[in-house]
């Protein structure tokens, strides 16, 4: 197989999450000269494998071969890869089994390295993530597999192949207040406490605010409100209580203290009741490591681009490799189908995207 044939091969393996559509089984068996482990969880499959080739670091390539549900309206079968104008379209075909298919074949045709080459490969990222990669990096903490740098090949690039590589990733704080009131008529709006009434003059103070001023990297920590709600649907009583729930999509300079602090401010004198969870915590990758210089250099040597270094968008399994010293980058195709209606990506940038990882590979034992 070649790059394409492989990734058309991939798009047709149905593979909803958590399924792999035995893609798994299947990478095995075509990387059949290297070490495989697997850790499958709760009905959930990862798959690692690495071949030693020599002494050196240990360089991962990580991904998902998972997929979201097609959806209805496609003009296409979403898992036959069909090939049109220069572009294969399918589901999948973006986010992200053209990176995993550039890598696997990038890492297959790898005759020598100067350390060990892997894969980390779950089927549950698109889902909620609870036995994918955050269980395989702890396996391969206990049994000290894990790597010294890992690719993760998400969808980066945002209008030309090669213009952007994630360094880093916000994280994302969901937040739960209840504002307590008390339950009236509203013909007689003094004998209740309303707790819309309450909320209603400091919401100016708190929604679309920025917690942080951002940096080099990454834009602003902003409180975004996602949902208020109180009452019982009818129009002569006022509400007992009153909820509301926000994200903040938080850089390094922000915390979930801060996020209590700045609820606590705004919210100073009414009795209130507060909950924050976090699934993701913000990550930044030097851009001095060896990681990023050999990417930079790869990137532009195929495509003639200098990318530049982003953190936008939302999360990514990369956030469970960062907190364990990991250098980690995501580098991958253009980002602007994935999860729509007749998802595509271009032949020519699947292509080039395999020969970005196989010159990172050959180049990887470089001084540099």
């Amino acid at each position: 197989m070649n790059v394409i044939e492989l990734f058309k091969f991939m798009i047709e393996s149905k593979s909803e999450t958590p399924d792999d559509g035995g893609l798994l089984d299947f990478i095995e068996n075509y990387l059949s000269d290297f070490n495989a482990v697997r850790i499958d969880v709760e009905g959930v499959k990862n798959l690692f494998i690495y071949k030693k080739f020599g002494e050196g670091e240990h360089l991962c390539f990580a991904g998902h071969v998972d997929v979201v549900p097609a959806g209805i309206g496609w003009d296409t079968n979403p898992y036959e890869a069909v090939e049109k104008d220069g572009y294969i379209y399918g589901r999948g075909t973006q986010d992200m089994k053209s990176g995993v298919a550039s890598f696997t074949q990038a890492v297959k045709e790898a005759k020598d390295f100067k350390g060990t080459l892997s894969l980390l490969l779950t089927s549950d990222e698109e889902g909620e993530g609870t036995y994918g990669t955050i269980e395989a990096v702890k396996y391969l903490k206990e049994h000290s597999l894990l790597p010294d740098a890992a690719v993760v090949a998400e969808p980066t690039c945002e209008t030309v192949f090669g213009d952007a590589i994630k360094v880093g990733r916000r994280g994302s704080i969901n937040g739960y207040i209840t504002i307590k009131g008390k339950q009236g008529h509203a013909a007689y709006p003094e004998k209740g406490v309303n707790p819309v009434d309450l909320i209603a003059p400091r919401l100016a103070g708190m929604a679309g605010v920025d917690l942080d001023n951002g940096d080099e990297f990454f834009a602003p920590s902003k409180f975004v409100v996602t949902d208020i709600r109180a009452g019982m649907q009818v129009t002569n009583v006022t509400p007992n209580e009153l909820k509301m729930m926000f994200n903040v999509r938080n850089t390094t300079l922000t915390s979930q203290k801060d996020v209590e602090a700045f609820v606590a401010k705004n919210l100073q004198g009414l009795d209130y009741e507060l909950r924050l969870t976090q699934g993701a915590y913000p990550f930044r990758t030097d851009t001095n490591t060896k990681l990023v210089r050999k990417m930079d250099r790869a990137v532009t040597h195929v495509t003639g681009i200098k990318p530049k270094h982003s953190t936008i968008g939302g999360t990514s399994d990369a956030r469970h490799l960062a907190p364990l010293g990991i250098a980690v980058i995501e580098f991958g195709v253009i980002n602007d189908t994935i999860h729509a209606v007749n998802e595509r990506t271009s032949i020519k940038e699947v292509t080039q995207l395999y020969e970005v990882f196989k010159n990172l590979i050959e180049n990887w034992g470089e001084e540099s």
